[in-house]
């Protein structure tokens, strides 16, 4: 585990406040931040935007996002904008969505030309129970493309087809900042930060340039070796 900083915390409030409190160093550095989505991201997003309500500095981008309209429940961008942007007194410098209702593969294809070779410096990541990162699943082939940005399947519910950044795109952030709480995190956080990489677990492929951290609460960091 020595190329992953833990960070380990009692539960999900303080993980948020701890994700939230490095959301807003970077906001104030400025530069291209990664969102994500899940429900301890969405506290870590309200809790962010009461400590550092300008973000003109920064450019959001997200990590994938469902094939779904940008008022859709399960919409990513959707969660953030309600959670995050319509709090703020100052608007992102640059809001980059993938647009999910093209369908996945128009999506891709203009998040793609959107992204370019835009720099990344800030990556905030979840891990699902199964170890998936974004959107690229266990042993899928979305793992071995080396496009910046890739349309994919869903290999858990909700069945919805997706948008994602790729492997390669992931990697190239110069600092992840992994976020995970509950006992259903447990084993995968193990297999990621504890265990050799291997695509059954796409969250131990990824690392920063710079730096990478992982916020756990204890519920999820209770299989880590000691």
């Amino acid at each position: 585990m020595s190329d992953v900083e833990l960070v380990i915390v009692d539960d999900e409030r303080e993980a948020a406040a701890a994700a939230a409190e490095r959301l807003g160093h970077r906001a104030r550095e400025g530069g291209s931040v990664v969102l994500t989505g899940g429900n301890t991201p969405k506290l870590a997003y309200r809790e962010v935007a009461k400590l550092e309500p300008d973000w003109s500095k920064v450019e959001l981008w997200w990590s994938d996002e469902r094939c779904v309209a940008p008022e859709h429940e399960l919409s990513n961008y959707g969660m953030a904008k309600r959670a995050l942007l319509e709090r703020l007194e100052h608007a992102p410098g640059g809001v980059h969505r993938i647009k999910g209702e093209l369908g996945k593969e128009e999506a891709a294809a203009e998040y793609d030309r959107e992204l370019d070779a835009h720099a990344l410096d800030l990556l905030l990541l979840g891990i699902g129970s199964d170890g998936h990162v974004a959107s690229l699943f266990p042993n899928a082939p979305t793992l071995r493309e080396q496009k910046r940005v890739l349309p994919a399947e869903a290999a858990l519910e909700p069945f919805v087809d997706r948008v994602t950044m790729s492997l390669p795109t992931l990697r190239s952030g110069r600092e992840i900042l992994f976020l995970l709480t509950g006992e259903s995190k447990a084993d995968a956080a193990r297999r990621a930060f504890a265990e050799q990489p291997s695509p059954e677990t796409p969250a131990s492929l990824i690392r920063g340039r710079e730096r990478t951290t992982a916020i756990l609460d204890r519920a999820a960091a209770a299989k880590l070796p000691a």
